[in-house]
């Protein structure tokens, strides 16, 4: 598992995650081996300029070797599960919730969420020098081993090594390059991701995602109106900007939604139509009640005309903009008499206009002095994702205040409305959103308010790094950080805490607030996962681990556990290892698992077809049993994954041997 997971990173490059994107997309130019074939790649671009090519401009910075070679690195931590959110309110949740470094997550997912997230919606640290962003890396390796890696000199060791704790365009460079490449893999083939950003780091995260996601895939920057900073300096700085990119642009649907104050109109019809009045009885109260709510109908008062079929406005222009060539007779139906022509003619060829006219599709006027229009029906009418939003930072405080009491326990929260506005444009009902830079958990709320306004199934998978909400002094007291003060006094020890429990108080309110129309399968909570190192004596214990023994030093499962780890949930270390693998082999969090009894030992068979095998005291009876349900056919098993610190040399030659004899397609993996 974590020896595993090192060794494969000794031999990670900085190109290793490019080659195995190239891999994945054009695997026709690597060998059997796994090496790319340079001379035949050349040969596919000989009929292009490729001296072009040697001129594109491309964004350089200290670190960004290492921040490549981090973007193909395998976690080295575990996912411990929080077996009491888990078996309690979140049981049943489809919503996932890691408390970790980002980093680490977004590797963990790499094998189970690779493609399927729809959406992703990230606020990172703005590198403003008063955010208290630092490059948080300490470089684990060795000077020599660095300068192995990279090719570079003692000189060029010392600048990389300078950019540890420290907040310059550099280090942050390197802290977010990874993060972005691991998120673009996780992202489908019409997937989006969001990233606010302000002015300091604007021009950089543009090229970085130019490079990343390919400049042709930027969809645009949205500008999000704030109040006045207070900027000492000459110009007060009154917006930030979110960047949007996606996976391939061309793939994407335009972004629009039905019309709120559309939907009101509807709504009023529907209630006038129930009470069985006359067509034109409807349009003359419609007429009122529109003309009575004005201000919350901005945009759509015009559509207050009644048929048989519905509400249309009858405003569209008749007329071509620019000088055309439709200008046919049209006779009103009443008089018999050709209507006017408009100077530039009509807006549509006969044909379409008498496929209108055939479907009851045109408002005529009392008589030929007016122009005939085609109806627009108001199921049509839209509302489009605008480039420019206004954002309340005051209200945006004082709602997430609202939900703790009135308490500030949290410093410039995200505006859930225009995180749900961004869901409501860009989703479908059963979208995955990842937020990893998760803060209070405002993309969370703002994704289960929009499941409860259109009965969406979405789901949510938020990370956020348990950042302390108070320091240890030199007396081993807690003395609550500057910005963290509220949150510590009102119990929160950490930024994840708060998160999650911002999730839990927003279900509540949005259950109350919406009792008799929530839908019965409102997902309303998280299962919760931390994402942790191995203590440094399970490291030890592994690195000191010889498997040719005969006996077993140590119950190395149990250093896993949540106690092992020294964190809450109540995780066995066998769960955490589990868990841990069932990510690494790419099943969901909620794979159907069944434990199977093999003579006194239980093991996990996963989807009825991948066995694990993981804690110790399996036995020479406990692989005859494996054996004979598997000869007569009790389970079927495609694979059996063991944890090799379990095994001593003799039982696991005894299981080797006894499946070869018996299914020599059983294929068996030790991790270590």
């Amino acid at each position: 598992m974590i020896s595993d997971n090192e060794k494969f990173n000794m031999q990670v490059k900085p190109n290793s995650a490019f080659l195995n994107e190239l891999k994945s997309k054009l695997p026709e130019f690597f060998d059997r081996e796994g090496n790319f074939d340079l001379d035949k790649f050349k040969g596919q671009l000989k009929e292009h300029n490729i001296n072009e090519l040697s001129d594109g401009y491309q964004l350089n910075f200290i670190g960004k070797d290492y921040a490549r070679r981090q973007s193909g690195e395998m976690p080295s931590t575990v996912i411990v599960p929080d077996e009491e959110q888990n078996n309690g309110e979140g049981k049943d949740s489809k919503n996932l919730f890691f408390t970790g470094d980002n980093l680490e997550v977004l590797r963990h997912l790499q094998n189970n969420y690779a493609g399927k997230i729809d959406v992703i919606y990230i606020d990172p640290p703005y590198n403003t020098g008063k955010d208290g962003f630092v490059y948080p890396d300490n470089f684990e390796y060795s000077d020599e081993k660095i300068k192995d890696m990279f090719g570079i000199d003692d000189v060029q060791v010392e600048r990389l090594k300078n950019i540890q704790g420290k907040s310059s365009h550099s280090a942050w460079l390197t802290f977010i390059y990874p993060r972005l490449k691991l998120a673009k893999i996780l992202l489908n083939q019409n997937g989006i991701i969001f990233i606010s950003i302000d002015s300091n780091e604007y021009n950089n995260l543009t090229e970085i995602c130019d490079e990343i996601f390919g400049n042709t895939n930027l969809v645009g920057n949205l500008i999000i109106k704030t109040a006045t900073d207070n900027n000492p300096s000459q110009i007060n700085i009154e917006h930030e900007y979110m960047v949007c990119y996606a996976i391939n642009k061309n793939n994407l649907k335009n972004w629009s939604v039905h019309s709120k104050p559309a939907q009101k109109i509807i709504e009023e019809y529907v209630k006038l139509k129930s009470k069985r009045l006359t067509v034109d009885e409807i349009q003359k109260k419609l007429r009122i009640w529109i003309k009575k709510n004005h201000k919350a109908l901005a945009g759509v008062t015009h559509y207050n005309n009644v048929d048989d079929k519905g509400v249309y406005s009858s405003s569209s222009n008749s007329s071509n903009t620019r000088p055309g060539d439709y200008m046919y007779n049209i006779y009103h139906p009443v008089t018999g008499r050709p209507c006017p022509k408009p100077k530039n003619g009509w807006r549509w060829p006969k044909a379409t206009f008498d496929e209108y006219e055939l479907k009851g599709e045109v408002a005529w006027g009392p008589d030929e002095t007016t122009q005939p229009h085609i109806k627009k029906r108001i199921e049509t009418a839209q509302q489009y994702l605008r480039s420019v939003i206004e954002k309340d930072n005051r209200s945006t405080t004082n709602d997430l205040a609202s939900l703790f009491e009135g308490k500030k326990i949290f410093d410039n929260p995200k505006p859930v409305d225009i995180i749900k506005d961004l869901m409501n444009f860009t989703t479908n009902s059963n979208a995955i959103v990842l937020d990893f830079f998760a803060g209070s958990s405002t993309t969370a709320d703002a994704v289960m308010q929009l499941n409860a306004e259109d009965g969406g199934n979405r789901k949510f998978i938020m990370v956020q790094l348990p950042e302390k909400t108070y320091t240890v002094n030199s007396d081993s007291k807690e003395v609550p950080t500057k910005g963290g003060k509220a949150a510590y006094e009102a119990g929160f020890k950490s930024i994840d805490e708060i998160s999650r429990e911002r999730i839990r108080r927003a279900a509540a309110k949005i259950k109350a607030d919406n009792d008799l129309t929530l839908p019965k399968d409102f997902d309303g909570s998280f299962k919760h996962y931390r994402v942790v190192n191995p203590t440094k004596q399970t490291l030890e214990d592994i690195e000191d681990f010889d498997p040719d023994n005969t006996t077993l030093f140590t119950d190395m499962v149990d250093s896993f556990s949540s106690k092992g780890l020294d964190v809450a949930g109540d995780a066995t270390g066998e769960q955490t290892i589990l868990t841990t693998w069932l990510a690494k082999d790419g099943y969901s969090f909620d794979a159907n698992i069944k434990k199977i009894d093999f003579d006194g030992y239980e093991a996990s068979l996963v989807e009825d077809s991948r066995l694990y095998i993981i804690k110790n005291g399996w036995f020479s009876e406990n692989t005859k049993a494996l054996l004979n349900k598997i000869g007569t056919h009790q389970i079927t098993v495609q694979t059996i994954v063991l944890f090799g610190y379990s095994f001593n040399i003799a039982d696991l030659r005894e299981l080797e041997i006894g499946l070869k004899q018996l299914d020599g397609n059983i294929n068996l993996l030790k991790r270590y």
